[in-house]
């Protein structure tokens, strides 16, 4: 069985999609040594990262095991995590 999601690093917050899940759906992810029960919130589509954890607005998104933006809302685990709920912090001239 192939997997659904890819985690890059122990300390991400977040996975990606090899395929596009489906609400309701069950994923069990695999960070290290652990795994994780994870429930689709909504339909992710591929190559879209869903959240491993509950994510409060202003919290960083880890990927890559680096921050890869804010969460702009709440996001709940499993939720589908985007351009619509994070905003990236790289490549701005306003912020130091």
């Amino acid at each position: 069985m192939s997997e659904a999601v890819i985690v890059v690093d122990e300390k991400d917050n977040v996975a990606t999609a090899l395929r596009p899940l489906e609400e309701g759906e069950l994923l069990q992810v695999h960070i290290g040594g652990r795994a994780l029960d994870v429930t689709v919130l909504q339909p992710i589509p591929f190559g879209h990262k869903i959240a491993l954890t509950d994510l409060e607005k202003g919290q960083p998104v880890v990927k890559y095991g680096e921050v890869i933006g804010l969460a702009t809302q709440r996001i709940g685990k499993g939720g589908h995590t985007h351009v619509h709920n994070v905003e990236g912090q790289t490549g701005r001239g306003d912020r130091t």
